[in-house]
This record gives structure tokens, C-alpha cells and sequence, in this order.
């Protein structure tokens, strides 16, 4: 057993620093404000937090009444994963819209103005951005999170992005290290593994993480993802030789030589609770080099906090975990804490010029549209929207509204909706398949009557049954307009084809005016 060179009430606070846990409500909870006063030094939010600004400015000022130099985190990507917009959609298009866009400009004002509104609340860390090469174009769970399946233009993208965010006193945290792009499976749920060799993972995947290191991200956060290149054992945020060997490892060896807070993705996620258990997986993540343990996506309580201090504290008894390894993780959160205290400071937020149409701006410029045959006629009356809606993922969720009914009714009253699934499509003897196709669109020809159809699907290419549904809507319905919201993937069709990169609110009110005959481009 080891001799504990320090006292118990210092390593159970050393254990509580490392956590970044989840709460439900809308207000801090006793538990953990008594828990913030006992060496918790970081409180991670969530959608269910949120109702407005001003609520998650009183959330914040609670918890920072307990301890000043707590850290808030939020998971606030913009675009399809937004936490303080989540009953709204955001009003900021995420990763691919600037990528396609390519004005690193702009992408550091977007990022700077949803800095400067988090800052306004009192959030001090956000998990975000999304260094992910989107190589694979099938990804589940990355796709329109990422800048592009370039390297080097998420890489510039990446840097702005932080030096944006940073320069309003929030602290980035840039993901998912070392890289979930080029995956087929969702780590909520499985392990997923890339099978790339070093050498493709050095000159594809890394690039933007050097990026990101290079412009001073404050966090990186670690990916479930198994790298037999890198270890063939265990995935990258328990894996000793992607955090210790590769992120923190200086420059001149080969690595990263990043100095700051190593968070990993949330431990709850299957990839990492199916096979260790959230205790055992938190105490291999510690001791493989990272520092913060976030957890409380889905586990969002005292006990869970409590398990993982006593696993910690345990772990360290047992001689599992050096102490020094704890201690250190433990003075890298509260040094970013005192980063974040002495940024954000008296008036800090209140001293950048706010740019409020920067979302907007940013969602029309990446619009790409596409006319048909015939010269495209708008609209003058209601239309209806048809929205092919796939399976959303966790990581996005489906509380957050997304399309362009809602924008488009404002600008044509009298507009209707309806939402078709892959459930619709039902064959002979209710089995899906291509075959209900003609089912499923003589419903929406029946529900749309004599309207103008726009047609709003997401990742068009990953869903054979939104292919089918939409060339058989097209066959009916020449004139539809078709609105992608994911990944544009997919060759353009409709008499009017527009691509979004993106299904945040201000992408559907971009895509709406162009539908009106309206502003694009601007």
C-alpha cells in the first residue's frame, strides 16, 4: 500500500478537482454546492439547465458564490450542438458552414461572439471546437461538427476558432483528440477504431490538433476511440500513449508538447462504460494522463460524484494510481480555473464589441445553391415542408428544432409542415424498404395539395430510404425545392437545391429567404 505523503482531507479534494460533473435542474442543488466547498473545482451544463441567458447568469453567480475560481463548462459547439439554444436552435452555424465558407475572419468573429455570450453568463470553458478531419463521409456522430475532410483548412479553422472563443475569456477545449473523423461507429454507444497507420494519422488526423496547441488552446479533450496504431489495447482517453506519449510529449520527440488541461469525453458513453465501468475507466483515464473526468451527460448526481471520489481515492490506497499523478491533474484544473477568473474579470465580456448579425452573415455565405433546368420561380403563396428526418444522435439530441418551417412560415404565412421517418416507408406486409417509397411520398403529395413542396433532408447519402423517398417526391413534384441540411454529400437535384452545411436555426432562416427570393451571400 502506498504512504500517502499527504494528508486524506487533500487527496479527497484532489479527487473532487478532477471531476466535471452534471446536475439536473435549473438552479445548483445543495449537493453540489456543498460538494464545491469540499474541493470540486468544475460543474459541466447541459440543455436541461438552460432556459435564458439571464437564468444561466443566476445559475453561474450561484456557483461561483462558492467558489470563484469554479469552471463552467458547456458542450456549446454551435450549429447542430447548441446547449444554451436548445429549445430554439442556434443562432451560429456550426463547423462545416465556416469551413465552407473558408474565412478564418469570420469563423474567429463567430467564435469571439459566441465567447463573448457565454462569457456574459458566466461560462468560463467550453467543449468546443471540433478538431475532427471528417474524412469519412458515412461518420454517425462527427459529419457537419466538423470543418471539412480537409487538414489543413480544419486546422486553420480550428486556430481561429480558438484564438476567437479565447479572446473573450472562455476557455476552448479542442476534440476530439486524436482525431473521430474518419469513424463509422458513434462512441455513445460502441468502441469505434481507426485502422490508419501513424504516418496517415500524423498528416491527417493531428494537423489540426498542432493547430490548436499552436494557438494556445486551453483543454483538449480526449476521444473514445481505439488506434491500434497507437495502442492496441485500449482506447485514446485511457491509453497512456496517446496522452502521455503523443499530446503531452514535447515537439522534438514527436509529439504535441501541449502543457494544458487534458478533459476526457463523457465517461458514461458505451465506449468506455460497457467495457471498465465509469470508476475503473475514470481511474485509468487519470492515470493515462488526463487531468478532468467529465461525466454527467446522462449521470447527473451526488452518488456518481461520490463513487468516483472514492474510486480515485482508492485507486491511490491501492497503489493503482500515483498520488502525484492525481495531484498534478488536480493543479492543472485549478490553474485553468485561476486563467479563467483573472480573463474573465470585472467587465471583461462587456468589453467586446458585441456582433450580433455574425451568425447570420456566416449561415448565408455558406450557403451553396444549386438551380435546376428551368429558371426557379418563388413561391407566393404558403408551401409546405416535408422533412425526411433520420434518427438524431446523442451528441446533437433531438430537442433542438432544426429545418426551415418555421422560418419559412414567418416569411410565407400560412405554411404547413410535416416530419416522415424511415417508419413510413412501409412495404408489402409493413416491411421497410424501397417499396413503401410510393406510399410514403403519396402522403406527402396528399398533405401538401396544391402547395410548392421544399423537401428538407440531413445526410441524404447515409439514409437509403431518403434517397428513395426524395427521387420518387422528385418524380411526382419536379418544381420541389430541396433543402440539405447535412453533409451535401449527395449530387444536387430539385428545381432548387440548396445546401446549409448545417441545421442550425440561423442555416434554416438563411435557406428560407433565398426560398422567398430573398438575401444570399450576405
Amino acid at each position: 500500500m502506498t504512504t500517502l505523503a499527504r494528508g486524506s482531507d487533500t487527496l479527497t479534494r484532489d479527487a473532487l478537482a478532477v471531476l466535471q460533473p452534471g446536475f439536473t435542474g435549473t438552479t445548483a442543488p445543495d449537493w453540489l454546492l456543498r460538494r464545491l466547498g469540499e474541493g470540486l473545482a468544475s460543474v459541466g451544463l447541459f440543455g436541461r439547465n438552460i432556459t435564458s441567458p439571464e437564468q444561466l447568469a443566476a445559475l453561474t453567480a450561484q456557483l461561483r458564490a462558492e467558489r470563484a475560481d469554479v469552471l463552467v463548462a458547456i458542450d456549446e459547439e454551435g450549429g447542430d450542438v447548441t446547449r444554451m439554444e436548445v429549445r430554439t436552435g442556434s443562432s451560429f452555424p456550426g463547423n462545416l458552414a465556416l469551413g465552407a465558407v473558408d474565412d478564418t475572419a469570420l469563423t474567429q468573429t463567430v467564435a469571439r461572439e459566441l465567447g463573448r455570450r457565454l462569457a456574459e453568463c458566466g461560462v468560463n470553458l467550453n467543449w468546443a471546437p471540433s478538431a475532427d478531419v471528417n474524412s469519412n463521409p458515412d461518420n454517425p456522430v462527427i459529419g457537419v461538427r466538423s470543418f471539412g475532410a480537409d487538414p489543413h483548412l480544419v486546422a486553420r479553422h480550428t486556430a481561429a476558432y480558438v484564438r476567437g472563443l479565447q479572446a473573450a475569456g472562455v476557455a476552448a477545449c479542442t476534440k476530439h483528440f486524436p482525431g473521430h473523423g474518419d469513424t463509422a461507429v458513434d462512441s455513445h454507444h460502441a468502441l469505434p477504431r481507426i485502422d490508419a497507420d501513424l504516418d496517415t494519422l500524423t498528416t491527417r488526423e493531428l494537423v489540426p490538433f498542432r493547430a490548436a496547441v499552436a494557438a494556445g488552446t486551453k483543454a483538449v479533450m480526449s476521444a473514445h476511440i481505439l488506434l491500434p496504431a497507437l495502442d492496441p489495447a485500449r482506447p485514446a482517453t485511457l491509453s497512456p500513449a496517446a496522452l502521455h506519449g503523443l499530446l503531452r510529449a514535447p515537439v522534438t520527440e514527436g509529439g504535441l508538447g501541449f502543457e494544458g488541461l487534458v478533459v476526457t469525453d463523457g465517461m458514461e458513453m458505451r465506449a468506455i462504460s460497457a467495457a471498465y465501468g465509469i470508476e475503473r475507466g475514470s481511474v485509468l483515464a487519470i492515470a493515462a494522463g488526463a487531468d478532468a473526468i467529465c461525466v454527467g451527460g446522462g449521470l447527473a448526481d451526488e452518488d456518481t460524484v461520490l463513487r468516483l471520489r472514492d474510486a480515485l481515492v482508492a485507486a491511490v490506497r491501492a497503489g493503482e494510481l500515483p498520488e502525484a499523478r492525481l495531484a498534478d491533474a488536480a493543479a492543472r484544473v485549478r490553474a485553468l480555473g485561476d486563467w479563467a477568473r483573472h480573463a474573465r474579470g470585472p467587465g471583461a465580456a462587456e468589453g467586446i464589441a458585441p456582433a450580433p448579425e455574425a451568425g447570420l452573415r456566416a449561415a448565408r455565405r455558406a450557403l451553396r445553391i444549386t438551380v435546376g433546368a428551368q429558371p426557379y420561380q418563388p413561391p407566393t403563396g404558403p408551401a409546405f415542408v416535408a422533412a425526411f428526418t433520420p434518427v438524431a444522435n446523442i451528441a446533437v439530441g433531438d430537442e433542438t428544432p432544426w429545418g426551415v418551417a418555421a422560418e419559412l412560415a414567418r416569411l410565407l404565412p400560412g405554411t404547413a409542415t410535416a416530419t416522415y421517418g424511415s417508419e413510413d416507408m412501409q412495404g408489402d406486409g409493413g416491411a421497410p424498404g424501397a417499396g413503401g417509397a410510393p406510399a410514403l411520398i403519396a402522403n406527402v403529395l396528399a398533405d401538401a395539395a396544391d402547395r410548392r413542396i421544399v423537401a428538407v433532408v440531413r445526410d441524404v447519402h447515409r439514409h437509403a430510404w431518403m434517397a428513395d423517398a426524395l427521387d420518387a417526391l422528385l418524380a411526382a413534384r419536379p418544381d420541389t425545392v430541396v433543402v440539405e441540411m447535412g453533409v451535401p454529400q449527395a449530387p444536387p437535384s430539385g428545381a432548387l437545391h440548396i445546401a446549409t452545411h448545417g441545421a442550425a436555426r440561423v442555416c434554416g432562416l438563411a435557406a428560407a429567404e433565398v426560398i422567398t427570393g430573398g438575401v444570399a451571400g450576405g
